[in-house]
């Protein structure tokens, strides 16, 4: 007969599986949207994420963060926390694949209020991410004992939360770089951005334990 494992146990494995996954679309996104554009393209790096909504890799984008936004709303941690805000990074995740950024050149006023839209969204987006890593990931079921890689874990969520806060700092600051600074010639808000949802992906990779997992030896 094949060996079955325990409901419990299955259900523990397909949330690992779920935060995995979430890890792996979010770590590979900034890359995929980079490489993918240069090589369709041949072009250099977007000024920032949103701007590949207008290339060759929109449906790139924007179909993985639906996938994100349906692993969110799948997703069912510990306590009602959780669930809020996994339906809240839903939410938002959605307000940001549908409604996209303000375009490069002539942005008319109802694309400006749009791209409002999706700044509010991309802001209430990674909050929301950080308070999973920062607070939901960090907390430990206080019947059981603390293990070495739990404690390691801890300070990759740690890491990866004030990682997306100080990137939000820093994007915030850039709306404020004029138009000739030669920083903008570096696509600062790129780079930030792509940090920002690294950072994202990390957090819930390790949270599925596809690292630092304490069946490692």
């Amino acid at each position: 007969m094949f060996n079955q494992q325990p409901p419990n146990q299955t259900l523990v494995l397909s949330y690992m599986g779920l935060r995995k996954a979430i890890g792996v679309v979010a770590v590979g996104l900034p890359f995929v949207l980079a490489i993918g554009n240069m090589v369709l393209k041949n072009a250099g790096f977007e000024d920032s994420i949103s701007s590949y909504y207008y290339t060759l890799m929109r449906d790139v984008l924007v179909g993985s963060l639906c996938a994100i936004a349906v692993f969110m709303l799948s997703y069912r941690g510990y306590d009602k926390r959780d669930d809020i805000a996994g339906n809240i990074a839903c939410f938002f995740a959605l307000g940001v694949a549908f409604f996209p950024g303000v375009p490069n050149s002539s942005p008319t006023d109802a694309e400006k209020i749009i791209g409002y839209v999706h700044l509010a969204s991309a802001t209430g987006f990674f909050l929301t991410l950080s308070y999973f890593a920062l607070v939901l990931f960090r907390k430990t079921d206080p019947a059981k004992p603390w293990t070495a890689r739990k404690r390691y874990r801890n300070m990759v969520y740690t890491v990866c939360g004030y990682a997306m806060l100080a990137c939000m700092a820093v994007l915030a600051a850039t709306r404020f770089l004029p138009h000739d600074s030669p920083l903008r010639a570096w696509n600062p808000v790129f780079w930030f951005e792509a940090l920002a949802i690294v950072a994202f992906g990390v957090s819930w990779f390790t949270k599925g334990e596809g690292i630092l997992s304490d069946d490692e030896t």
